[in-house]
C-alpha cells in the first residue's frame, strides 16, 4: 500500500506493520500516524517500546517486549526503526518474531530499502499478507502533494513552476523540507528565482568552506572565512553563511542515522561527511541544524536586531557554540 493510501484510506491495524521504501519523511509521518492510531499519547510510556536498529543486541529482548501484557491499553505497540542496517543474522532473527506476533499487540518494523533491493532483501515480502506494507517510495504524484501538505503546514505558499521544479527533483523529501522551511522564512510567496537563489547560497564556496570548517573542528578557519564576509558585505553576510551550515548539519545528520544516506545531489561529499558524522552522532547534528535555522530565522524576522553588528555577533556566537561538534 502507497503511503497516501494508507493516509486516505486508514486500513484495519492488524499485529504486524512495515514500513518500507526509500523516503524517510514519508516513514517517519506514517510511523506517528500509526502511533496516534494505536495508542493514546497518555498511555504511550507504559505501553511502548522502542528497538532502534543502532542499539539491537538481543532479539530475544523484542520478543519479550512483543509478549509483555498492555497497561490499561487494548494493545501494545513495539517498533523497530531503521531494520535495514541491521546485520543478516539479526534481520533473520526479526523476520522470525514478526512471523509470530503474539495476538493483541503490534509489532512496527521500519525497513527503509528500495523494493529491487537484493541485499538485504526487504522484509515486508517475505512476510507477504501477514503485515500491512506501507510503501513510501515517491513517484511526481506523491512528492507534489508532500510539497504541498510541508507549503500548508509552514503557513506558504509557492509559484507551480517551483512546485513542478521540487517534484521532479532527485532530491530526497526530507531534504525538499529543509529547503522549503528555509525560503517560507521570508514570509511571502516563494518564487522559482528564490529557488534558484537557494541553490546558490548553498553552493556558495566561501560559505561552504565556512560550514566544513566549523563541523571538522577548524573554529579559526571557520571564524577567519566569517569575518571575511561580514568585511566584504556586513548586511548580507550572515544568512548565507547560517543556510550554508545549516545545509552542512542537515547532511551529517542524515548520514548520522542508522542506515542514513545522503540525497543524490550530494553523494559525492559522502567520504568526507561520513566519517565527521560518525564523530558528531545523530543528537548533536540535530541541535547543530537546528541551532542554525534559528540563527536564519532569527535575522530573518528581526528579532535578531537590524544592526549589521547584531547579525555577526550572531554568527559569531553560533560558530563558538557549535566548534565542538567533532570533539568527543
Amino acid at each position: 500500500m502507497k503511503y497516501y493510501d494508507f493516509v486516505d484510506k486508514e486500513p484495519k491495524l492488524g499485529s504486524l506493520v512495515v514500513i518500507e521504501g526509500t523516503e524517510r519523511a514519508l516513514a517517519e509521518r506514517a510511523v506517528d500516524a500509526l502511533l496516534d492510531r494505536l495508542l493514546p499519547p497518555d498511555m504511550r510510556d507504559l505501553n511502548l517500546e522502542r528497538f532502534p536498529a543502532s542499539e539491537w543486541s538481543d532479539a530475544g529482548r523484542v520478543r519479550e517486549a512483543l509478549s509483555a501484557m498492555p497497561f490499561l491499553a487494548d494493545r501494545r505497540v513495539v517498533l523497530v526503526t531503521d531494520a535495514q542496517s541491521l546485520k543478516a543474522q539479526p534481520r533473520r532473527d526479526l523476520l522470525a518474531i514478526a512471523e509470530d506476533v503474539p495476538l493483541g499487540n503490534t509489532l512496527v518494523i521500519t525497513d527503509l530499502l528500495s523494493p529491487r533491493s537484493q541485499r538485504p532483501q526487504p522484509l515486508g515480502p517475505q512476510l507477504g499478507r501477514a503485515a500491512l506494507r506501507i510503501d513510501t517510495t515517491a513517484n511526481e504524484e506523491t512528492r507534489t502533494r508532500f510539497i504541498r501538505e510541508a507549503l500548508e503546514a509552514l503557513g506558504a505558499s509557492a509559484e507551480p513552476r517551483v512546485m513542478a521544479e521540487l517534484a521532479r527533483s532527485e532530491a530526497d523529501l526530507a531534504a525538499v523540507r529543509n529547503d522549503l522551511q528555509k525560503l517560507a522564512l521570508s514570509g511571502k510567496k516563494i518564487t522559482y528565482k528564490d529557488l534558484e537563489g537557494e541553490s546558490l547560497s548553498i553552493e556558495d564556496p566561501k560559505a561552504y568552506l565556512y560550514a566544513s570548517a566549523l563541523v571538522e573542528g577548524k573554529i579559526a578557519q571557520a571564524m577567519g572565512i566569517a569575518h571575511e564576509f561580514f568585511a566584504n558585505d556586513p548586511r548580507g553576510a550572515a544568512i548565507p553563511l547560517l543556510s550554508a551550515l545549516a545545509t552542512e548539519c542537515s547532511l551529517i545528520w542524515e548520514l548520522a542515522r542508522p542506515g542514513g544516506e545522503l540525497p543524490a545531489r550530494a553523494r559525492w561529499r559522502e567520504r568526507v561527511l561520513r566519517p565527521i558524522a560518525a564523530r558528531i552522532g545523530e543528537r548533536r547534528a540535530r541541535v547543530a541544524y537546528e541551532r542554525a535555522v534559528r540563527g536564519v530565522e532569527s535575522i530573518v524576522t528581526g528579532s535578531a536586531g537590524s544592526d549589521p553588528e547584531d547579525h555577526r555577533t550572531l554568527v559569531e556566537r553560533i560558530t563558538t557554540e557549535l566548534s565542538v561538534l567533532s570533539r568527543r
